[in-house]
């Protein structure tokens, strides 16, 4: 039976497929969490909505107000898709390096966007959106990279909906960190449900955020775009106790692993959820080989957002063509 018709794209956020993916070993499924199915085509459509809600409620932004957001893409994505809703102003500050189709994608969406030099990084970007904040009246910023609210959104929506589909039986969720929302809204929920259930924080290598767990991690340049950190410190919603294992994917890897779930496995999705992949059909092989020990014999994973907005970096193309 066809679901009935909403009355806003809102309400079309979240409940996005769970699906097996066919690498895993027979043993322990791996179920990955398509989050491109949501209208903004990515995770962040939760924050977005979740966050510009609770917001408004608590009366840190005022209807007609402005969001002013640093963000790398798809976070400006899905802040734009609630924001027009809910009569609220968006403006976005993004490094330059980051995917030219998703600034696009938010300028369509009627935000305006400003760039900072990529030199800058996510911190010059995140400076730049407090002075514009202290210059606009009735503005804020939601600040991903700190605001609870994000980890929030994830422990009320995506975790329920998870543990949902499969009646509870999950042995290990293992998910991209790069603000760390996702998967620190998943691992508190998981932890409740069982404190046995395994957790594994997925980063690129070059990425430092196993330095928290006490790995001598090298930092180092990577192509994986959406997860990892430079810098720990600035990712403020980490909580490195909720974590077993910080799981490290080099690039090549990566970029062999979202080429061959494209191919085989007919999931069009970026680097992040390719790292992903890898990672979580590793810990799945623990599992069966009986190295890991977890309530129940199933890996969960979140696939961010698909392949599309990254075509112009050659996602596709050679590894040495694809580009940083």
């Amino acid at each position: 039976m066809s679901a009935p018709p909403v009355d806003s794209v809102l309400e079309t956020v979240g409940r996005t497929p769970l699906v097996s993916l066919q690498a895993a070993p027979d043993s322990v499924p791996v179920y990955a969490k398509l989050e491109s199915f949501n209208p903004g085509a990515s995770v962040k459509d939760r924050i977005g909505k979740y966050m510009l809600e609770r917001m408004l409620e608590r009366g840190d932004v005022s209807p007609g107000g402005t969001v002013i957001e640093p963000t790398a893409g798809n976070t400006g994505i899905g802040i734009a898709v609630a924001a027009g809703q809910l009569d609220l102003d968006a403006v976005f500050v993004v490094p330059e390096r980051f995917s030219v189709e998703k600034q696009q994608l938010m300028a369509a969406l009627g935000a305006e966007v400003i760039n900072t030099p990529t030199s800058e990084g996510m911190g010059g970007a995140i400076d730049r959106a407090h002075e514009l904040a202290e210059e606009l009246d009735d503005s804020v910023v939601p600040q991903q990279f700190a605001n609870p609210l994000n980890t929030e959104a994830h422990y009320e929506t995506t975790a329920p909906e998870v543990y949902g589909a499969l009646e509870g039986e999950v042995g290990a969720v293992v998910a991209g960190c790069g603000t760390a929302g996702t998967l620190m809204g998943l691992a508190r929920y998981a932890r409740e449900q069982d404190p046995g259930t395994y957790i594994g924080a997925v980063e690129p290598e070059g990425s430092l955020y196993a330095t928290t767990k006490g790995a001598e991690s090298e930092e180092g340049e990577y192509k994986t775009e959406g997860i990892g950190t430079h810098d720990p410190a600035t990712n403020e919603l980490f909580e490195p106790e909720l974590v077993d294992d910080v799981l490290q994917v080099g690039d090549r890897e990566t970029h062999d692993e979202l080429k061959r779930l494209a191919s085989e496995e007919g999931h069009l999705v970026a680097s992040s959820a390719g790292a992903a992949s890898v990672a979580a059909v590793r810990v799945a092989e623990r599992i069966a080989a009986g190295e890991l020990e977890v309530p129940y014999d199933s890996v969960v994973t979140v696939f961010p957002d698909s392949s599309e907005r990254y075509l112009s970096k050659g996602i596709y193309r050679e590894f040495e063509e694809w580009e940083d």
